[in-house]
């Protein structure tokens, strides 16, 4: 069987590598790759090449990276490839119906949850930030929906207490690689039914946006933390404390003490101690990033940068007093 695999981040280089190294008599080869376009990284903004992209030219597989995904040109050059399925993980694209049409087999996505829930761009970071205890990769048929086609495996993996979303993303991408494999090799042996998704149960996981990762210090001390775990390490957290911006990396919930200071009051600030008051408890900051600095423990950060107990922590620079 050919195979096309779509896929940019380094989330879906699992994926293509398990393709890459899966029996092909049973699972398929590998013909041809798409992955979006090379753009600017970093502080530098030196243009690079998506991590799928590296690997497959490391494999000496061919590669398209369109611009628009209904360019008559690209369309031309993936028909070229005959492909009896599309394999995808995070492409980070909306596939037209000229695409999803033209493999025998279907287009198989590999998506970062158990779905119903957490449809959409963000299903990792949207599951830590809920407190979900557990999420899971899904593999399913694609329709012109988002995330709304027919499911095939499943796979449940813990949410730890004090994971992030990078943390999660780099559990669950081997993951979605081996279930990836196993769904081909079923739908191969005719030995998988796709299972209809049940649209009551649907939740959404939409694109996250650096404003989101504002701290509105009016939550409570749990859901501040899920929030910066959740959005730790893109876009990253941050509060002002006067005209400093604060990026947040690592902080912890304490349901105790800040009954009468208003929320987002720096209650603590000594030795290797930040504690500031949420809308219910309070939240202990652990390391910290400081505009134009590095990233900080709390210990290294007060011994070069004096902090006043009673300081509000604000969205938005303005007095911290």
């Amino acid at each position: 069987m050919r195979i096309v695999f779509m896929g940019t981040p380094e989330f879906a280089v699992p994926s293509l590598q398990s393709l890459l190294d899966a029996d092909p008599q049973s699972v398929g080869r590998v013909v041809g790759v798409v992955t979006q376009p090379d753009r600017p990284k970093g502080r530098g903004g030196v243009v690079s090449a998506p991590p799928v992209k590296v690997l497959a030219q490391k494999a000496g597989l061919p590669v398209l990276q369109p611009l628009k995904m209904k360019d008559e040109s690209f369309l031309t050059s993936l028909k070229g490839w005959a492909p009896d399925l599309i394999a995808v993980t995070a492409f980070g694209r909306i596939l037209p119906p000229a695409i999803l049409d033209l493999p025998s087999k279907g287009c198989v996505n590999v998506h970062g949850s158990l779905l119903p829930k957490y449809r959409g761009a963000a299903p990792i970071q949207w599951a830590v930030i809920n407190g979900e205890t557990e999420t899971g990769i899904t593999t399913m048929l694609m329709d012109p929906g988002m995330d709304t086609g027919p499911m095939l495996l499943q796979e449940t993996v813990p949410i730890l207490p004090d994971e992030n979303a990078g943390d999660l993303a780099a559990k669950l991408a081997p993951i979605g690689g081996r279930l990836l494999v196993r769904t081909i090799t079923a739908l191969n042996n005719v030995a998988l039914k796709p299972i209809p998704q049940d649209r009551s149960r649907a939740t959404m996981a939409p694109m996250l946006k650096k404003e989101d990762g504002a701290l509105d210090w009016q939550l409570d001390a749990m859901a501040l933390s899920n929030r910066i775990r959740g959005l730790t390490p893109w876009p990253g957290t941050y509060t002002h404390y006067g005209d400093e911006r604060w990026l947040i990396w690592r902080a912890e919930p304490v349901s105790t003490g800040c009954a009468e200071a208003s929320p987002g009051t720096i209650l603590e600030a000594a030795k290797d101690v930040i504690r500031v008051a949420a809308g219910n408890g309070s939240l202990l900051l652990h390391e910290i990033q400081f505009s134009s600095g590095k990233r900080l423990t709390i210990r290294q950060y007060l011994a070069g940068h004096p902090v006043t107990v009673g300081a509000i922590l604000t969205t938005s620079p303005h007095s911290s007093s």
